[in-house]
């Protein structure tokens, strides 16, 4: 099996997983992926390496490579290496960023540019994917393109050996070997991924899914726009690409509780958290300015609180008891909401480097994971929305959850979930027959911690008026999503206080 190096660098797990869910579906496209930390320079060797090379970088503070990637970034800083260190290398890179910041994906920029400088060629061009619109929107694109620049790079390296076979056994010979064409090699790599036929697939998916074909044909006439149920033709009618379903490894087990006081100080975080009164908020521009800013006073005096330029807010804001209950109520889990919930990765799973996921904490009830330790709000990525399909016992339904995941569906993803800011609520009330275990939330698919960043800047937006009062400006465009909206309209309210902590500013 044809195989690369896979390294990511990560601050919080964003480029982790990224890089895992590369590992996973590189197996369906022939491929092996050596996965490892960019960190852990003992188990892989770049001086010597002859298999292309995958990276996935995040970044941080101002505009750093992750602390994961301090000494590899140092060791290729070396002024000393030669100018052709690295030219027997070939990589693709992917940075993860938030345009929102001046310097915007430079983590993964200044290991690009290290690398082209000591000859390092590129196989697959660089993505740059924004968060403040949507990590997905460019990483999902790059990672379906990965394996056909994989295929020609390998197609190309085979063709370039056996040319220098050919000349070392006759080299007084004139023919060479012409290079392959990259029409060829588009068409060879699309080919691949176009299979009639599927070994591994069972039986019964194929029969599941040519019933879901044929309750679709025997359905009325569409409707000339699509919705988040219903699709038109050509998609209604595509044969479809979706993504891989992650192995599942998780184990969950609810227990009645012991009584156990639970607070914030739970929730799972790297730095310290705080709780302080809200003395004031005010919105500064009009409802209808392109940025909306607003002026937040903290109740800081009975707080050890200190901080430095580019220190950033993360507002801890909890999920609405409403919310919560609906959704408690939708998984069929009202009555046990506040049973302990102990997790356990299962022992036969196949997932590489299984481990129990870092946002949720030990002996909390499902209530307050549910409350602290999930993003309910966010919109589902497609992968959530690709295991969702699978506990989908409608066939239309589970149709149109496999349209909404698939490479075909991907624009009426972005107008019907993206734009939309569709939360997971709003997804399984549309579709009824959905039923999905508590598992598949709590393992990573639905993301971790809801929170918020406010300060972008500390040294622009912030300043003290005295001891006790910390002045906060907070300012927001036009990509805002419908749970910052929400936390913002609170925190105009002036109602409650605000939870959150300090931290060295933004991290993936």
């Amino acid at each position: 099996m044809r195989r690369f190096l896979l390294l990511y660098a990560t601050q919080k797990g964003q480029a982790k997983a990224i890089a895992e869910e590369i590992c996973e579906k590189a197996f369906a496209h022939g491929f092996s992926a050596d996965l490892h930390c960019i960190s852990e320079s003992d188990k892989y060797d770049l001086k010597t390496e002859t298999a292309p090379l995958v990276v996935v970088v995040s970044t941080t503070g101002t505009g750093d490579p992750p602390d994961t990637a301090r000494k590899f970034v140092k060791a290729i800083q070396d002024k000393a290496l030669p100018a052709d260190f690295f030219a027997h290398l070939h990589y693709g890179l992917l940075g993860l960023g938030d345009s929102e910041y001046t310097y915007f994906c430079n983590g993964g920029k200044i290991i690009d540019k290290r690398l082209q400088e000591l000859g390092a060629q590129h196989f697959y061009d660089t993505g740059h994917a924004d968060d403040c619109v949507g990590l997905e929107l460019v990483v999902e694109p790059w990672i379906d393109g990965l394996w056909a620049a994989l295929t020609k790079h390998f197609m190309a390296s085979r063709g370039k050996e056996e040319r220098n076979g050919a000349l070392k056994m006759a080299s007084n010979a004139s023919q060479r070997m012409d290079p392959v064409k990259p029409e060829l090699l588009r068409i060879e790599s699309q080919v691949e991924l176009l299979r009639l036929h599927d070994p591994g697939r069972k039986d019964s998916e194929v029969r599941e899914q040519n019933t879901v074909n044929r309750n679709q044909s025997s359905a009325p006439p569409a409707e000339s726009e699509s919705s988040l149920t219903h699709s038109v033709p050509p998609l209604s009618q595509a044969s479809l690409n979706i993504p891989a379903l992650p192995p599942e490894y998780l184990q969950v087990h609810l227990q009645e509780s012991l009584g156990q006081e639970e607070s914030q100080a739970s929730v799972i975080s790297v730095d310290p958290i705080f709780q302080v009164p809200i003395s004031k908020a005010v919105q500064l521009t009009t409802d209808d300015a392109i940025k909306t800013t607003l002026l937040l006073e903290l109740d800081i005096s009975k707080t050890d609180f200190s901080y430095q330029p580019g220190d950033a807010f993360n507002v801890i804001c909890p999920n609405s008891d409403s919310e919560v209950q609906n959704l408690l109520q939708r998984l069929q889990l009202t009555d046990r909401r506040e049973h302990c919930v102990l997790l356990k990765i299962k022992a036969d799973t196949k997932k590489k480097g299984a481990a129990l996921p870092q946002h949720i904490p030990e002996g909390c009830s499902l209530q307050f994971i549910l409350t602290w330790c999930l993003e309910i709000r966010a919109v589902p990525k497609k992968a959530l929305l690709r295991a969702l399909s699978d506990y989908t016992s409608d066939g239309p339904e589970k149709r149109r959850l496999q349209e909404l995941c698939s490479r075909q569906g991907a624009a009426d993803y972005n107008r019907l979930m993206r734009d939309a800011h569709a939360s997971l609520f709003d997804l399984l009330l549309a579709f009824p027959s959905c039923q999905p275990p508590l598992r598949l939330l709590l393992g990573g698919l639905v993301q971790g911690a809801p929170g918020l960043k406010l300060g972008r800047d500390m040294s622009q937006n912030s300043q003290m008026e005295d001891d006790s009062v910390f002045v906060l400006i907070v300012s927001w465009g036009l990509h805002v999503h419908r749970r910052e909206k929400i936390l913002f309209e609170e925190l105009v309210s002036g109602e409650g206080t605000f939870s959150g902590s300090l931290t060295r500013d933004w991290r993936h």
